[in-house]
């Protein structure tokens, strides 16, 4: 099977691999010098995956992992087998608790009228 991308062509492509020895000048040693060079293969990083083709059906194709982050292919969506209906009383009990964490706070004017004294605060230089 060929390794290649069958959205954007992508395919192996052949370069050098270049072996050094040696300290680096800045780490203090003469410098780095190069031992050998050959020759090796970079290939894509392919998926195989189920996309959802224009007409509807299903299809396994071996697709790169950047056609996959760009949106270039759209994969089955594979929805669950049932969902379970929730309890009764369930999801009003997590409503009730979430607003009793989160006591209102009063304001000024109401303070003011059941008789408490309220006092500016002093704002800091560069306020």
């Amino acid at each position: 099977m060929a390794q290649v991308c069958e959205v954007c062509g992508k395919k192996p492509v052949v370069g050098n691999t270049v072996t050094t020895r040696g300290r680096a000048k800045y780490l203090g040693g003469v410098g780095t010098k190069i031992t050998g060079i050959s020759r090796r293969q970079f290939k894509p990083n392919l998926r195989t995956v189920r996309i959802s083709t224009p007409n509807g059906t299903h299809k396994r194709v071996r697709v790169c992992a950047k056609c996959l982050r760009s949106g270039a292919v759209t994969r089955v969506v594979r929805s669950a087998p049932f969902k379970l209906p929730p309890l009764p009383g369930q999801e009003k009990a997590k409503v009730e608790s979430a607003q009793e964490k989160q006591p209102k706070k009063p304001k000024v004017e109401e303070l003011i009228a059941q008789g408490y004294k309220v006092r500016k605060r002093k704002r800091k230089k560069g306020e």
